[in-house]
């Protein structure tokens, strides 16, 4: 069961790691008019073994002292993914760098990514019901 956990975990991962990207794209594409407005994004593969190398940390956890000789505990979650900005190929003279072909190109391969994960756990959940029916 620990395996299957962590298989599954990894994609939970994934999924939660392009759900965040997706939005640092849309609020890109959605200030593509905003003067001075800086594209960012983060690096997907990176930030997805950071995550997976933090993931045995506990949620955000403090712990109750019940008595003033307890110790303090307390647990955070790992950091959102660390955003960088996008490197313009050609800025505006309004200082924005956001390139809605490049927003779009990113926004639809984002997408396609997530598609195709939440394809690959439904399918690994699929092929686990038919082994335990069986």
């Amino acid at each position: 069961m620990d395996r299957i956990g962590e298989d599954l975990s990894f994609f939970q991962t994934a999924i939660n790691l392009r759900q965040q990207r997706q939005q640092v794209l849309a609020a890109n594409i959605a200030n593509a008019d905003t003067p001075n407005y800086k594209a960012r994004d983060f690096d997907f593969s990176s930030t997805l073994q950071g995550a997976m190398t933090d993931r045995m940390r506990l949620a955000d956890t403090k712990l109750t002292l019940t008595s003033p000789r307890h110790i303090p505990g307390q647990a955070t979650s790992p950091d959102r993914a660390d955003l960088l900005y996008r490197q313009p190929l050609q800025p505006s003279l309004d200082g924005n760098t956001v390139d809605m072909d490049v927003e779009r190109v990113q926004f639809a391969d984002n997408t396609l990514r997530y598609q195709t994960d939440l394809t690959v756990i439904s399918q690994r959940i699929k092929t686990m019901l038919a082994a335990l029916q069986q």
